[in-house]
C-alpha cells in the first residue's frame, strides 16, 4: 500500500499535488490512497491514521506552511514504524535539503516536480531495488502528464475549493518567489484542459482556484478559459485567478466585464511601486499601466480585487513602503494584503542578505526579522499593522469607516491607529468584531471626527455587516430616525471603559 499525504492549511483546501501523484502512478493507482490532514491535527492522530492503512510507502508533501507540523509527523512515523519507507516532496524540501532535519528522517527526498519521478521511485522500491536518497526531478513535459481532476471526490466538490492549473511556470524573475527559477511558463494543452474542466463542472464543481502564476500571460488561452466559464455562468460559480498587473488587453477586459458580482476574484501582486526596489529584485512592472488597469477593473468590472504588497524587500524602508501603500489605497482595491518578506528556500532573494543585512527567522515561514533599513521593532510594529489591516481594512465590515480612518494620509493614519489599538488591547488576535467597531468609533472621535459622523458611518457599516452582536456605542446611543440628525454618541471616556471591560 502507498499512502499519499500532506497537512493542509485548512480543511477547505484540497491538495492538488497529491492528486497529480496519484493520477500519474499508472498501474500502482489500485494500491494507493490519499490521506489529507490539517496542520492543527495532533501528530499522534495523523500517524495513527496513516499506519491504520498498513502502508509500505508514505509520500509526504512538505510546504512552508506545514514544515514544522510535517517534521513532527515524520519523526513519530519513523520512530514507531521505521520499516515504512518515507518519501518527501514539495517546494520546502526541494532546496537546501541537506540542512533540514526532516530530510534526515526520510528514506528518500524528491527535489523538484515529482509528478513522474514519484511513480518511478515507487516501482523501484516495490521491486526491492536500491534508489538514491535524493532524487533531482526535472520538469516533465506537460503533454505527458495525466491530469488529476477526476481524483477530486464528491466531498471535495461539495465542500472545498478545487485547485486547477492551465499552465506551469513563470517567465518573470521576481527574486522573492521560487517561480523566478522557472524562466518560462508553459500551458497545458488547452482542449484537454477544458475537457477536464467540463467534467468537473458536470459533476457539480463551482469553485475553481487557478494556481497559475501568470494567468493572463497568454491572452488567447486566458480568453478561451474565461469564455468557457461565461457560457456556464450560474449563481454558484466562483473563479480565482492570479494576474500580471500591467498586462490587460482589451479582449480580456471585455470578458472580465461580463462576470457578475461575486463570481470572479483577481489576485494582483503589486509588491512595491518603488522603481529602485523593483529593479533590485528583478521585478519588471510598468507602474503606470498597473495603475490604469487597476483603475479600470475597479470602475468597469465586478471582479473582487485582492492585491499584495511586501514589506522588507532589500532597500525598502517604512517611508518607501508607505508610499506604495498610499498609492495602492488611492486605487481602491477591495483588499490589500500586507505581507512581510519571507525567505523561501531556494529563492534568489537570498543573494541580498549580506548587502542589506537581511536577517530571517530560523523557523518557517522564515519571516524577515530586520534589515539595514528596518529594525526588529519596526517589523514587529508592521506585523501588527498587517494583522489589524486584515481585521479592518480587508474584512469588508468597515467600508465607509475605512475612508474616515485613512483620511488624506492612509499609511500614517493607519499606522497611528494600529499603534493605539495595540496599546489599548495588548494583543492582535481574539478580538470580537463588535469591540472593533467600538474601538474604531473611539479612535475616530479622539482624532477629530465629529461624534455624530463617526456614529452614523459605523452604524451603517454595522447594519451592512449582518452581525448580531451589537457594539457598545450603538447600545448606548439611540438610533436616529429617518430625516432626523443622529444624536451625539457616548463620550470617549465612557466608551473606552465599555471597550476595555469587554461590554
Amino acid at each position: 500500500m502507498i499512502v499519499l499525504t500532506t497537512l493542509n492549511a485548512r480543511y477547505s483546501h484540497a491538495a492538488l499535488g497529491l492528486r497529480y501523484l496519484l493520477a500519474n502512478l499508472g498501474e500502482l493507482q489500485a494500491q494507493t490512497e490519499i490521506a489529507e490532514f490539517v496542520v492543527t491535527d495532533p501528530p499522534e492522530d495523523v500517524v495513527e491514521r496513516l499506519l491504520a492503512r498498513a502502508p509500505r510507502i508514505v509520500g509526504l508533501g512538505v510546504y512552508i506552511w506545514n514544515a514544522e507540523a510535517s517534521l513532527k509527523v515524520a519523526g513519530l512515523l519513523k520512530r514507531v514504524a521505521p520499516e515504512v519507507l518515507l518519501v518527501l516532496g514539495g517546494p520546502e524540501v526541494s532546496h537546501e535539503t541537506g540542512e533540514q532535519a526532516i530530510a534526515a528522517l526520510a528514506d528518500h527526498v524528491i527535489a523538484g516536480p515529482a509528478d513522474l519521478a514519484f511513480a518511478e521511485l515507487c516501482r523501484q522500491l516495490l521491486r526491492g531495488e536500491r534508489a538514491p536518497r535524493l532524487i533531482q526531478a526535472e520538469p516533465p513535459p506537460l503533454d505527458r502528464l495525466a491530469l488529476p481532476y477526476r481524483h477530486y471526490g464528491e466531498d471535495d466538490i461539495a465542500h472545498r475549493v478545487l485547485y486547477v492549473e492551465a499552465s506551469r511556470g513563470c517567465p518573470f524573475t521576481c527574486e522573492f518567489c521560487l517561480s523566478a527559477l522557472d524562466k518560462t511558463a508553459k500551458p497545458f494543452p488547452l482542449e484537454r484542459f477544458l475537457e477536464e474542466m467540463h467534467a468537473l463542472y458536470a459533476r457539480g464543481a463551482r469553485r475553481f482556484k487557478f494556481v497559475d502564476r501568470t494567468f493572463n500571460l497568454n491572452p488567447r488561452i486566458s480568453l478561451a478559459i474565461l469564455e468557457f466559464f461565461l457560457e456556464r455562468l450560474d449563481e454558484r460559480l466562483f473563479l480565482h485567478f492570479e494576474m500580471i498587473p500591467d498586462h490587460l488587453p482589451e479582449r480580456l477586459k471585455q470578458a472580465i466585464a461580463q462576470f457578475p458580482p461575486g463570481s470572479l476574484q483577481l489576485e494582483i501582486g503589486i509588491q512595491t511601486f518603488d522603481g529602485e526596489v523593483q529593479a533590485r529584485i528583478g521585478r519588471r512592472q510598468d507602474n503606470a499601466k498597473t495603475e490604469a488597469n487597476l483603475r479600470w477593473l475597479r470602475q468597469h468590472s465586478h471582479a473582487h480585487l485582492h492585491t499584495d504588497l511586501i514589506l522588507g524587500l532589500p532597500g525598502e524602508d517604512l517611508a518607501t513602503f508607505g508610499a506604495s501603500f498610499d498609492r495602492l489605497v488611492a486605487l481602491d482595491p477591495h483588499e490589500i494584503q500586507v505581507g512581510i518578506l519571507k525567505r523561501l528556500r531556494g529563492a534568489p532573494i537570498a543573494r541580498h542578505s549580506a548587502a542589506y543585512d537581511l536577517r530571517y527567522s530560523p523557523a518557517p515561514p522564515y519571516t524577515v526579522l530586520s534589515s539595514d533599513r528596518l529594525s526588529f521593532a519596526e517589523l514587529q510594529r508592521m506585523g501588527r499593522f498587517a494583522r489589524y489591516w486584515d481585521l479592518i481594512g480587508n474584512s469588508g465590515r468597515f467600508v465607509r469607516a475605512r475612508r474616515l480612518l485613512l483620511g488624506e494620509a492612509p499609511f500614517g493614519r493607519f499606522l497611528g491607529f494600529s499603534d493605539w489599538l495595540y496599546a489599548t488591547l495588548g494583543r492582535t488576535h481574539q478580538i470580537a468584531a463588535d469591540r472593533l467597531y467600538d474601538l474604531v468609533h473611539l479612535w475616530l472621535i479622539e482624532h477629530g471626527t465629529p461624534a455624530d459622523q463617526a456614529s452614523e458611518v459605523l452604524a451603517r457599516d454595522f447594519r451592512d455587516s449582518g452581525m448580531r452582536s451589537v457594539p457598545a456605542f450603538l447600545q448606548h446611543t439611540p438610533q436616529p430616525r429617518a430625516g432626523n440628525p443622529p444624536p451625539r454618541s457616548a463620550t470617549p471616556a465612557r466608551q473606552l471603559r465599555h471597550v476595555q471591560a469587554g461590554e
